[in-house]
């Protein structure tokens, strides 16, 4: 895989320099762009609530001061009921404010955090085959859930709560401030201690970030296998030895969590320690002042309440501060991804697909994955409205073929044309909708037995779906299913033998009627009765269209109007079975050893 469309590691993150602020505010602010400013309106009004319910924070500490000097020191009973209902009015407003918008950012959260993994799933499925060959389903689903979870978390507690205390913040020391500046300037003595420690700690919580995030997504890859390949572990008695490795993973992630938790800590822990030295200097340079009656109680009172108050929220914000470092990290890697290009792309001025059956053409095409070529200079012709049949031995470069027909990949060298157009010349969505595949290893997702027939596809007569069904066999296991057409068949389609399934996606190629059939072993899983009669709907099939096969079994390709032998990336032979065989060299070759193991 090029440099360009491989995703850095933890260990690509720490050889390199860390960030900017430029660049950490423009990760920022790309969320902000893309996802979260058409919800302006929303954020207007969640701000203005925010205001509020922060400015009761400096109104009640304030209301300390005639609470005490006008009623408990003076003794004015009469201003008990409105100090009173002045407590009551503040913690009301308060609620309603914080009420208010914590649910309007509730809600931009979780839709804007859906548009952004949509978003990522869509650009992931664009991306080609070398790269989904690198990073596995588990993977990516780390990435998709894990990453996005993240910044979720912290956009949630920083929406819901940021906003507030940073009013809260401002309206309680303007009330300390008021009411003596010297006070407040001591209560923050301590403050300078926080900035190297914070510092070095959030670099701290930002490495451990992404190695967890790494980690997380090697738990996730390493669940997907065990759980795809579930049987083979049992029949090997793998079971521990899966757990094993699972377990000394997991205890790393385990490590690196517990040291991030307690960095976390440690912020709002250095908070409380500059808040009891604050708290000491004003009660030693302040108490003086109210023995000598320069200050009120009720002044040391509303001042203490102000500082005191103020210290929770500077407690919360810098615990964010600490769980903003995850979110960078996750923001990081989502960006990475998002700013991966596909190798295969759409041209800017795409040339119109065949709608009949295309004369199918390779010339002189080499291609791989990355690590060296499949296909080399292999030239051969599929004619328009005949059967062309790919056999030789694994690895000759037959599923590449149909990979480049369908543009997964690319030709390095060479061309590939239908009707004398390049593949590269037509726009994926129009050259895909040009074949019908059918692969020995028939996918099917956890829906219906119909949708993963219909595919997308509406509008489609019963009448023609049900000669589909027919033509492929579905119907004879059809009564068999709870809910006919509506049961689900697990997830894989793991409700379903392997024959089943491949007669589920011989329906699906059927109803598709596009002009090219691409056939990849498409009866493998079936048994010998049945074979024969999907196999003779599948000629049917192939009569009206241009068909490529590739086949193991050189008994199901006899009757292919031409068949083209493959070693090595390259086509060796070309010819009827008969000629073939006349003609001896590696297809023949294949057929004798087919005879013998017959025998």
């Amino acid at each position: 895989m090029s440099e360009k469309t491989r995703l850095k590691s933890s260990e690509d993150y720490a050889a390199g320099e860390d960030n900017t602020f430029r660049e950490r505010v423009a990760l920022f602010g790309w969320v902000w762009r893309d996802y979260l400013i058409r919800h302006w309106p929303w954020f207007v009004a969640a701000f203005l609530l925010m205001s509020v319910e922060g400015a009761m924070f400096g109104a009640l500490s304030y209301m300390m001061k005639p609470m005490f000097d006008k009623v408990f020191v003076e003794g004015g009973e009469q201003y008990i009921g409105l100090v009173g209902f002045a407590f009551f009015a503040i913690f009301t407003i308060r609620a309603l404010a914080g009420i208010g918008q914590k649910t309007i950012m509730s809600r931009v959260s979780a839709i804007s955090m859906m548009e952004l993994r949509e978003a990522l799933l869509r650009h992931i499925m664009t991306l080609d085959g070398g790269f989904h060959q690198a990073y596995g389903p588990g993977y990516l689903m780390q990435r998709l859930n894990g990453d996005v979870n993240t910044i979720n978390t912290v956009w949630k507690a920083f929406i819901t709560g940021a906003g507030r205390d940073v009013v809260a913040l401002i309206s309680l020391f303007g009330v300390a401030f008021f009411i003596d500046w010297r006070w407040t300037l001591i209560a923050l003595v301590g403050a300078p201690l926080l900035i190297l420690p914070a510092f070095f700690i959030q670099r701290l919580l930002r490495g451990n970030s992404r190695q967890v995030r790494d980690m997380d997504a090697g738990l996730s890859t390493r669940l997907n296998e065990i759980f795809t390949g579930i049987v083979p572990v049992k029949l090997n008695t793998l079971e521990n030895y899966q757990a094993g490795r699972f377990r000394s993973l997991a205890e790393r992630v385990v490590g690196i969590k517990i040291r991030s938790s307690a960095a976390e800590a440690a912020i709002p822990g250095l908070i409380d320690i500059m808040s009891g030295l604050g708290f000491a200097a004003v009660l030693f340079f302040g108490g003086s002042q109210i023995l000598s009656g320069d200050k009120s109680v009720g002044d040391f009172v509303a001042f203490f309440t102000a500082i005191g108050l103020a210290f929770e929220p500077l407690r919360r914000l810098g615990a964010l501060s600490g769980k903003l470092q995850p979110a960078l990290a996750g923001l990081e890697r989502l960006r990475e991804l998002f700013d991966l290009e596909p190798a295969v792309r759409d041209p800017e001025n795409p040339a119109p697909a065949p709608t009949a059956p295309p004369r199918i053409t390779f010339d002189r095409v080499s291609a791989g994955y990355g690590d060296g070529p499949i296909l080399q200079e292999a030239s051969f012709v599929a004619e328009a409205g005949k059967v062309t049949a790919l056999v030789g031995p694994s690895g000759a470069g037959k599923s590449t073929v149909f990979n480049l027909l369908t543009r997964l990949i690319d030709p390095e060298t060479g061309t590939v044309t239908l009707d004398g157009i390049r593949t590269e010349d037509m726009a994926l969505g129009d050259l895909r909708a040009v074949f019908s595949v059918v692969s020995q290893d028939a996918l099917l997702f956890d829906e219906s037995l119909r949708d993963n027939i219909l595919l997308g596809q509406t509008g489609v007569p019963e009448a023609r779906l049900q000669a589909a069904l027919d033509a492929a066999r579905v119907t004879d296991f059809l009564p068999k299913l709870q809910g006919g057409l509506d049961a689900t068949v697990g997830p894989r389609g793991s409700k379903l033998s392997g024959g089943q399934r491949q007669r589920v996606a011989i329906a699906r190629a059927i109803l598709r009627d596009t002009p090219v059939l691409l056939l990849d072993e498409a009866t493998s899983a079936l048994d010998a009765q049945i074979e024969a009669d999907v196999q003779a709907a599948l000629d049917k099939l192939a009569r009206e269209r241009t068909t490529l096969i590739i086949a193991h079994r050189l008994s199901t390709i006899r009757s292919a109007d031409k068949i083209v032998v493959m070693n090595q990336g390259r086509a060796v032979q070309e010819g009827t079975h008969e000629a073939l065989l006349r003609e001896g060299g590696l297809y023949a070759d294949l057929h004798n050893l087919q005879i013998r193991d017959a025998d």
